[in-house]
């Protein structure tokens, strides 16, 4: 994953700068202290360096600690950080509170460190299903979501009215890549996107590679060289600028909002200046006509294993504190993962409506119990979109070659 927060395509960015009371709200634990294990001093570390203290998590982090009648140490880290250091860490050193991003979760459940929502008794009935999969191992649940975003594609009104296109008709891949040729026949240009040799750009591909029928346990199917054909096609005609090939979601959207391009596709996270801009969004198309499947991104909660099993009660208040309703989802910009805290946030914004569904159709990274497969699989995903688009390798020979070096390095 990349170190900013900007790039990091499961950036908890705030949606619209709304949901600041709801995070500091008192949680339904009791208070005072009720660890068995005598302490009072329970340790956090979460992927949020930018968070200070004034912010709204840091905030929701203290009433919780407060309601629960405890304090939290808290250590904020980039997420590649926060991963490295949960696995480098010192027998009896980890903390009590881990959290990951979700396709990290297998690799520390893996590596022995986390407890399951057996083990430490955490309830996750109300979880929704397609979020809480994401944490899943060979039937197990490691952890619980503090929420989740997901990819939409965005639109420019103006640019799609100058050009004649009625969003209305793009309903798959062939009627999406005919409403580019409009808009760029009328002068503007088509549009933009992650395909950066990273997780990004894996996480900006799945839509178009779920949304064709193609599965991640065979690249090389007829159906994965549909998808990748579809953007290196848009490459190549000049529908999508090279850039592309470099973008972060980030800097993809940097050139969305320059008001050149017909269309984004990017995350929720970007909601509020969508708004701000007048852009619309909708579901990703997929090849069948209905919506595609994007990927669920955001963080699990996660209760590593403690020498002192008696410290493991404390922490499940602590993390039923910072997801119970909206809490720490309204306090990091994610979509609740409960159907309660939806609501909540439904209440608050009615136009998180579309965001909301979005996310109840998208689907985990490592689903289908890829688990650890998931980080390998990725990587020769973004290298076969590398290939494709700059030119380097046909569609198909791409994935041929990514399905060979996956299948060698998965045994």
């Amino acid at each position: 994953m990349d170190k900013n927060r900007k790039a990091r395509l499961v950036g908890a960015t705030v949606l619209s700068g709304v949901f600041v009371a709801a995070a500091l709200t008192g949680c339904s634990t009791p208070s005072g202290d009720d660890t068995s294990s005598g302490s009072t001093e329970y340790t956090l570390w979460d992927p949020y360096p930018d968070r200070d203290a004034s912010s709204d998590w840091a905030k929701a982090i203290d009433a919780c600690a407060a309601d629960i009648g405890i304090t939290i140490k808290r250590n904020a880290g980039n997420t590649g950080d926060t991963v490295k250091d949960l696995t480098t860490a010192a027998a009896g050193k980890l903390p009590d509170i881990a959290m990951v991003d979700n396709p990290k979760v297998s690799t520390l459940a893996d590596a022995g460190l986390l407890t399951t929502t057996d083990d430490n008794g955490l309830d996750v009935s109300d979880i929704q299903e397609n979020i809480l999969t994401a944490g899943e191992i060979d039937g197990k649940t490691y952890g619980v979501p503090v929420g989740a975003n997901t990819l939409g594609l965005y639109y420019n009104p103006d640019v799609l009215e100058a050009a004649g296109v009625d969003i209305a008709s793009v309903v798959d891949g062939a009627s999406l890549t005919a409403a580019l040729e409009k808009v760029v026949a009328s002068g503007h240009k088509g549009i933009t996107f992650s395909a950066v040799g990273t997780e990004e750009g894996t996480f900006q591909f799945l839509p178009w590679f779920w949304g064709a029928g193609a599965d991640l346990t065979a690249l090389d199917s007829s159906e994965a060289e549909s998808a990748l054909s579809l953007w290196t096609g848009w490459v190549s005609d000049g529908l999508a600028p090279q850039s592309v090939l470099q973008n972060t979601q980030g800097t993809s959207w940097d050139e969305f909002k320059t008001g050149e391009f017909g269309f984004a596709e990017n995350g929720s996270w970007f909601k509020s200046q969508a708004d701000e801009a007048g852009y619309g969004v909708i579901q990703i198309p997929g090849e069948d006509g209905k919506a595609a499947p994007a990927p669920t991104g955001g963080e699990f909660i996660t209760i590593p294993i403690q020498k002192d099993t008696s410290r493991y009660a404390t922490s499940v208040k602590i993390v039923k504190c910072l997801t119970e309703g909206n809490n720490g989802a309204d306090s990091l910009g994610y979509i609740a993962p409960t159907a309660a805290g939806q609501q909540a946030q439904l209440a608050a914004d009615p136009s998180l409506q579309f965001w909301v569904t979005a996310v109840g159709d998208a689907k985990p990274r490592t689903a289908d119990n890829l688990g650890v497969s998931y980080g390998i699989i990725s990587e020769q995903v973004y290298t076969a979109i590398q290939n494709a688009l700059s030119g380097g390798s046909s569609p198909a020979d791409a994935l041929a070659a990514a399905q060979k070096a996956a299948a060698a390095k998965l045994g």
